[in-house]
């Protein structure tokens, strides 16, 4: 059985323009998802945080009204209660991507707070880059690639196609003129061939080893597509 590395954020709060922080984390379906569809392919899952802690949940991914109904959201919990992983998580520091078959990268608000500038978060991105793994990041998630640069000061994503979180949807959201910055915006200004889908609908590319999507909706076809590269 190989491993498959869950990178999660450990942030709680994410800090808007007016300095304000507003309750965030990770976000539900974004790692459910993926957890299921690799786990029951028969990966093992470790999760990694900063300094180890253990993540919080975007309360707000456990709404009824994202999830398609009280069943579905009921559903969710029920399954991420059982993610024991999620309990015991190890250092962003102590993982080796050499150890692991795959690295994944779920979203929420969170990354944008922390793993957007974590320098050990950046490093093992760019390993798992350089290491031709499969390499998973959706929708707020690619924030953490915002912290790999190469040795040069240039950005290990820099011209790679990919996608994330919309303008657009944080317009629709309601966060676009509250945050400090937009993903969209910051993803385009390291170099990054940014590929906008339909809001809200599932958008997943595939450029190299690099497997992005775009929004909580494409978290189970991006494993999808990651499965197929697992082989």
């Amino acid at each position: 059985m190989s491993k498959i590395l869950f990178v999660v954020t450990g942030a709680d709060r994410w800090t808007l323009a007016d300095g304000t922080g507003h309750p965030t984390g990770f976000w539900a379906e974004e790692l459910v998802a993926p957890y299921r569809a690799f786990s029951q392919a028969g990966h093992e899952i470790v999760v990694a945080t900063p300094g180890g802690v253990i993540p919080t949940v975007d309360q707000g991914s456990l709404a009824a009204g994202v999830n398609g109904g009280q069943d579905a959201a009921d559903a969710l919990v029920a399954e991420l209660e059982a993610i024991k992983a999620l309990k015991n998580p190890i250092k962003i520091e102590e993982a080796d991507p050499a150890d692991y078959a795959a690295v994944f990268y779920p979203g929420g608000h969170g990354p944008m707070e922390d793993l957007a500038v974590n320098a050990e978060s950046g490093r093992l991105l760019t390993a798992a880059l350089d290491s031709g793994k499969p390499l998973g990041v959706v929708c707020h998630g690619p924030a953490a690639l915002l912290a790999a640069e190469r040795a040069d000061g240039t950005s290990a994503f820099a011209g790679y196609r990919l996608t994330g979180f919309t303008n657009a949807e944080e317009t629709q959201a309601g966060f676009a003129d509250k945050a400090k910055w937009l993903l969209q915006d910051r993803l385009t200004a390291l170099g990054a061939d940014f590929q906008a889908g339909e809001p809200w609908t599932p958008h997943v590319v595939v450029d190299r080893n690099l497997h992005t999507g775009q929004n909580p909706a494409s978290s189970a076809p991006l494993a999808a597509e990651m499965l197929k590269a697992l082989g």
